[in-house]
């Protein structure tokens, strides 16, 4: 009995004395810490950036610490693991609070098609597995878009066009823009409503650039192409812009000879022949002939409208003025207009007004008459 009293108070002892555990580190599962983030497993293209929201979860009843970290595919991925938009590496968690974290996960630009896995230690070992499908394998390219690349219109019209670059390299570009525009033709490239030569796009970003194009005016109808140069260092892209060119609108109104003044006679009529041309490189439908006249003058046109008028070509058109009678000796302005839905021209004519010659010979008579009438009395009565 003595010796089994002896032997328990030994062994307690040696319990008393036993070393006691040095750090304060645990593993994940002593610890109880627990990752949480709803999507594991997604798919993105090349260069993309994808963001996790995680949430280490603590399972005991007391505090707990532990060391974080990210183990990626390759030293080309790259990643950030905050909270509280700090950079961590260790967290500690109270029981029943769990805390969020962010880990964002760079991809790389230069990768093959196909599944990637990675994921977050914690205290060395694997607590939040996560897989990456690439969905395309990935360049080291430039890529420029065009929404739009045809656009038609007439050519006093600017025609204008929208360009995304997409940097899918892995530095920071600075990309000259450089088109060839037939002679004449004027382009511009526009970011933010400033007008540039280059612009700068960080890697696996992408820059819009309004791009304009303004034609001579008398350019000729048809389909002409714009090539268009986006380089940078090492890597470039081209894009094709088409613009469309209906014709020019052009309109002109006067007579054959280029005489713009005529005489009439007050209460008579007067015929002009006026000519319409077309000085575009368009047709012009539905020419109307239309005046503007003195009070009480009257003026018509045959024909009073041209139905087509090509390209080029000439139409002419019979306009009668007619005076007013009580129009008194002068000079007068008759303006004649020539117009389309998309041209109209003017011509403004000078009109002198005589007085009719029937009054001029009516007074002479009267005159005549009058002379007469008092010569007649003095050869009568002159001598009494």
């Amino acid at each position: 009995m003595r010796k089994r009293r002896l032997l328990g108070g030994l062994l307690a002892a040696l319990l008393m004395l036993a070393p006691l555990p040095l750090g304060g580190k645990a593993s994940a599962a002593d610890a109880s810490i627990e990752l949480f983030t709803p999507y594991t497993s997604i798919s993105v293209p090349p260069g993309e950036v994808v963001s996790y929201d995680i949430q280490a979860i603590n399972g005991s009843t007391s505090i707990q610490s532990v060391d974080l970290a990210v183990k990626m595919p390759s030293a080309d991925w790259k990643y950030e693991l905050t909270a509280g938009g700090k950079n961590i590496s260790r967290l500690s968690v109270k029981p029943n609070e769990p805390q969020s974290l962010s880990l964002q996960v760079t991809v790389p630009q230069k990768i093959d098609k196909g599944d990637y896995a990675f994921g977050v230690l914690a205290n060395g070992a694997t607590a939040l597995p996560l897989n990456v499908t690439i969905s395309e394998q990935g360049t080291f390219n430039t890529e420029a878009t065009v929404a739009q690349p045809n656009v038609e219109g007439h050519a006093d019209a600017t025609f204008s066009y929208s360009m995304t670059i997409k940097n899918r390299t892995l530095e920071k570009q600075l990309y000259a823009l450089k088109s060839d525009v037939p002679q004449g033709w004027t382009i511009t490239y526009n970011v933010s409503d400033k007008s540039v030569t280059s612009v700068p796009v960080d890697p696996g970003n992408s820059e819009t650039v309004s791009i304009t194009l303004d034609p001579p005016d008398q350019i000729k109808a048809g389909s002409y192409k714009i090539p268009v140069t986006i380089a940078g260092s090492g890597t470039q892209s081209n894009a094709l812009l088409e613009a469309v060119v209906t014709g020019s609108y052009g309109l002109t109104l006067g007579t054959p000879s280029g005489v713009l003044s005529t005489d009439i006679t007050s209460g008579k009529t007067r015929k002009l022949t006026l000519q319409v041309t077309n000085s575009g490189s368009a047709d012009l439908k539905d020419v109307q002939l239309s005046t503007s006249a003195p009070v009480d003058w009257e003026v018509s046109f045959a024909p009073q409208k041209i139905d087509n008028l090509a390209a080029g070509q000439s139409a002419q058109v019979e306009a009668t003025i007619k005076a007013s009678g009580k129009s008194i000796a002068g000079d007068y302005v008759v303006q004649m207009t020539a117009s389309s839905p998309e041209k109209s021209a003017d011509a403004q004519f000078r009109v002198a007004v005589k007085t009719s010659m029937l009054w001029g010979w009516i007074g002479v008579i009267i005159i005549l008459l009058v002379a007469g009438g008092i010569y007649y009395l003095f050869r009568k009565y002159g001598r009494r």
